[in-house]
């Protein structure tokens, strides 16, 4: 039985705290669970020690010469699956919040071929311990109420980054990601396609250091802007 191969895609700006320690986190895991995640960090026109960090470590790395936000990072490590033929990646943050024990809760629904993307949900269990702001949860809430409107699919966790996609997705994604509000509009072109998406539970850790690619929620200009975006790419015309 074929053992599908499995990247974790880890964008990076400005990391240099706590990348390191999230690289050896996943090595540690691997050696005590007999996984084998691959690692493709994406530094993102870092101007702190993150790239020397990298080097230094010989961890697995992609330089980007200019800043080119979440979007284009995570599309950068979607083109490199694509192009070393992963049959399953996962979008996983260099900041310490995600946790390597519940990717293989991700990738399951994969394996079983029973999703083509599976996010991890902080907000699908009552139990979860992540706590957020009253300001974000409503953000969150209007974001999943505009794409079950528009998609007729309820997304509860729509900005999280803890993703898997199979190949078919990876191969979209290589060629196109959005590079504005990524997993919201990602969700929503994804439905649109009428692939299948399913969430996991997962607990998440808070942040630490590092910078956030999420603006403010009180910002009333962001949360216009994501649902204009939900808007305009729940009306495009796709094909498979």
């Amino acid at each position: 039985m074929k053992k599908e191969r499995v990247l974790l895609i880890i964008p990076a700006y400005n990391e240099e705290d706590c990348i390191l320690n999230t690289y050896n986190t996943i090595l540690d895991y691997n050696k005590k669970n007999s996984s084998n995640y691959d690692v493709i960090v994406i530094n993102d026109g870092s101007t702190d020690n993150t790239a020397n960090i990298l080097k230094k470590n010989n961890i697995p790395h992609i330089n980007l010469v200019h800043n080119l936000g979440i979007g284009g990072a995570v599309q950068t490590g979607y083109k490199y699956a694509f192009d070393n033929d992963y049959d399953i990646a996962v979008q996983f943050d260099g900041d310490g919040q995600h946790d390597v024990r519940y990717v293989k809760n991700i990738i399951s629904p994969i394996i079983a071929n029973e999703s083509n993307m599976v996010i991890g949900s902080r907000f699908i269990e009552e139990k979860s311990k992540f706590k957020s702001t009253a300001m974000r949860r409503f953000g969150i809430n209007t974001i999943s109420f505009c794409i079950k409107l528009f998609t007729g699919k309820r997304i509860y966790d729509t900005t999280s980054g803890f993703r898997a996609c199979d190949k078919e997705i990876i191969k979209r994604f290589s060629s196109f990601y959005p590079s504005e509000y990524p997993e919201p509009i990602s969700t929503v072109e994804v439905l649109k396609l009428k692939y299948k998406i399913s969430e996991v539970a997962v607990e998440m850790n808070e942040r630490t250091t590092g910078v956030s690619s999420i603006h403010s929620w009180k910002n009333v200009y962001y949360m216009v802007n994501v649902l204009l975006s939900i808007i305009v790419a729940s009306l495009r015309r796709y094909k498979k």
